[in-house]
């Protein structure tokens, strides 16, 4: 049995740095938007390294690529959010194409890290 230690992924530091950004985001969206997307979309971002750290205690490697899976999920889950939060003029293009050029790079850690913990 192998546990491993949350706090010394980078992929988990970069994504706690990113739910910040996002939580510095989402007082521009509405006022009425406050228990709707903007809710989501920080339920989301803190979904990702909330299940890095919870698989990483589960102790086997198997369990931690389900979780690391759950984690990208919840990544592309964001992803459409932000979207949609764009379409909806509640984030600017710019703010949003650097927002998530940000979550890409996450997302291709998240992904390698599974591959390696995956068989």
């Amino acid at each position: 049995m192998e546990t491993h230690n949350f706090r010394n992924l980078k992929v988990w530091q970069l994504s706690v740095d990113f739910v910040t950004a996002i939580y510095q985001l989402t007082p521009l969206f509405p006022n009425d938007e406050k228990f709707g997307l903007s809710s989501q979309i920080k339920r989301s971002a803190v979904s990702i390294p909330s299940n890095i750290a919870e698989g990483s205690g589960r102790g086997s490697n198997k369990e931690f690529a389900r979780f690391l899976s759950i984690s990208l999920a919840s990544s592309y889950e964001l992803e459409t959010q932000l979207i949609v939060a764009n379409r909806l003029n509640f984030l600017t293009e710019t703010i949003v194409q650097e927002i998530t050029r940000k979550l890409h790079e996450i997302q291709k850690m998240i992904f390698s890290l599974h591959k390696k913990f995956e068989s």
